[in-house]
């Protein structure tokens, strides 16, 4: 099986292009900062810097929607290639191709954290009832036309 679930930071803002083929496919190139889990006494924090590739409908929401400093999870799997350089050297590469991608906090917390670089804020995006804590707030009067209150 090769499974792969990652949390982490975009280390900057993907890198779109679209595929040469019929259906003119989204590809996001993506690398993502994803802190280890342990550390020895005495030294820093480390971190493994994980090239991601989101296609198709993934790397639509990766345009749309990631940036640099965004935190988010990433599920799939882990593919290894080669190529040859300019050099004539044979590079070798390990990647994980996304086959799901979601946020991993709330957009106050993203913005406090400095991922929101540039990106419209929120009163140029519609966003009704929007609380402080990044969720939508559901009116008074409404549980029972919701199917999850009971």
């Amino acid at each position: 099986m090769n499974k792969v679930i990652l949390m982490g930071r975009l280390t900057r803002d993907p890198e779109i292009r679209y595929a040469n083929n019929e259906n003119n496919t989204c590809i996001a190139n993506y690398t993502l900062a994803v802190d280890r889990r342990f550390k020895r006494q005495g030294e820093e924090q480390t971190a493994d810097f994980i090239r991601c590739v989101a296609m198709g409908k993934g790397g639509e929401f990766a345009e749309k929607y990631l940036h640099q400093g965004i935190k988010i999870v990433v599920e799939g799997r882990i593919q290894t290639g080669s190529y040859t350089n300019n050099e004539g050297q044979k590079v070798y590469t390990t990647d994980v191709y996304v086959e799901s991608q979601e946020f991993a906090e709330s957009k106050a917390a993203s913005q406090q954290n400095g991922g929101n670089n540039g990106q419209a804020n929120a009163s140029q995006r519609p966003n009704p009832a929007k609380a402080d804590d990044g969720f939508m707030n559901i009116p008074d009067g409404i549980e029972e036309e919701l199917p999850f209150t009971k």
